[in-house]
C-alpha cells in the first residue's frame, strides 16, 4: 500500500507544482472567490457553461500544494460534464475526503480523484482539498458571497 500512497503523493505534488487550467477564462459566465483563512489559500474559479454543460473551467489564486492540486484536478475532471453531473461528483469527492475509514470509492467519483482519499487522515487539510469544490459550487449557483472554509 505504501507504493500506492507514494504514487498518490507524486500526482498531488505534480498538480501542485504544475497546475492545469490555471488562469482566467475569457467570456466566463459564472465565477466565485474562495478563501481558507487557516491555510491562507485564496482561489477564484471561473466557468463557461453552454446549454448546462461545463465548456471551460479554470482557477486562479495562491494556495498550498493540496489546494492547488485539488483545483487543478477538479478542472480536468469536470470539463464536458453537465451541472447535474458536477453536483454528483462534488458529493462523491466530499464523501471521499470526509467520511470515516470506509473501504471503497464513492459511486460516481472519477478514478483520478481517488488520490485525495489520504487527506481525510489530516482533518485540517480537508479544507484545503475542498476549497476549490465549494467555490465551484458557489460559481455555478452564481453566489456573490466569498466562500470561506470558516463559517
Amino acid at each position: 500500500m505504501s507504493e500506492l500512497r507514494e504514487l498518490y503523493q507524486e500526482v498531488i505534488l505534480d498538480h501542485g507544482r504544475n497546475p492545469r487550467n490555471c488562469g482566467a477564462i475569457e467570456g466566463a459566465n459564472c465565477s466565485a472567490d474562495g478563501h481558507n483563512p487557516l491555510c491562507g489559500d485564496r482561489i477564484r474559479i471561473s466557468v463557461k457553461t453552454r446549454d448546462g454543460v461545463i465548456d471551460q473551467v479554470a482557477f486562479d489564486g495562491a494556495g498550498c500544494a493540496i489546494s492547488t492540486a485539488s483545483a487543478s484536478m477538479m478542472t480536468e475532471a469536470l470539463r464536458g460534464k453537465t451541472v447535474a453531473e458536477v453536483q454528483a461528483i462534488f458529493e462523491a469527492f466530499h464523501e471521499l475526503v470526509t467520511r470515516d475509514d470506509e473501504p471503497g470509492t464513492p459511486e460516481g467519483l472519477p478514478p483520478k480523484l481517488v488520490v485525495f482519499a489520504g487527506v481525510r487522515e489530516f482533518p485540517m487539510r480537508v479544507k484545503c482539498a475542498t476549497l476549490a469544490w465549494h467555490t465551484l459550487r458557489a460559481a455555478l449557483e452564481r453566489s456573490d458571497d466569498t466562500v470561506s472554509t470558516e463559517g
